[in-house]
Order: structure tokens, then C-alpha cells, then sequence
């Protein structure tokens, strides 16, 4: 997508530099599934052992996107804040230039 139509995420910028994907909280999580059956980019894989996500492909996340945590009926799930990724990718857009 390019700059301008919604999306925080420029083509010069490698994915890998941007720190934008969930955290889950373990406390909190009951292991529902909801997030690990709703994330279609495979960011989580799932735990059978301790009954709970594991955000095993964070580089997947598309950067901006938040879905995950709507799904999740105790709000387990974290991001950044919408400022600091505009923080963020303004510093590594200066770095690029």
C-alpha cells in the first residue's frame, strides 16, 4: 500500500524495523483461541502445552492493524500506541533520507 491511503507502513521501510505486533497478556488470556482462529496472517501459533497463543510470527502483522484485539472477549491482547508507531516511523524515515 502506499503512503497516503491509510496504512503507517512505506515501501523503503523493511518490515523487520518496525516494531508493530501484539502482546498478549498470559494473566489474562483463558485461552479461548479467538485471536489464534482470527488472524488469518498466522501471526500466533498455539501452545497445546500451556493453553494459550504465542505470537510466533510477529513480522507478519500487518502494521497498524488492531483486529485481534476485538476478537478477544478479556482484552489479553496489546499493541503499541497509535503514537508511538508515528514516533517510530517517522525516526526511521529521517534515518532512510
Amino acid at each position: 500500500m502506499s503512503k497516503g491511503r491509510g496504512t503507517m507502513q512505506s515501501a523503503a521501510i523493511p518490515r523487520k524495523k518496525i516494531p508493530w505486533f501484539p502482546t498478549v497478556d498470559y494473566g489474562t488470556c483463558t485461552g479461548d483461541q479467538e485471536c489464534f482462529k482470527f488472524c488469518k496472517n498466522e501471526v500466533f501459533t498455539w501452545d497445546e502445552d500451556k493453553n494459550h497463543p504465542v505470537v510466533a510470527n510477529p513480522y507478519n502483522c500487518v502494521v497498524g492493524c488492531q483486529a485481534c484485539i476485538n476478537v478477544c472477549p478479556v482484552q489479553a491482547i496489546s499493541f503499541p500506541t497509535k503514537e508511538e508507531l508515528r514516533k517510530t516511523m517517522k525516526r526511521l524515515r529521517t534515518a532512510i533520507e
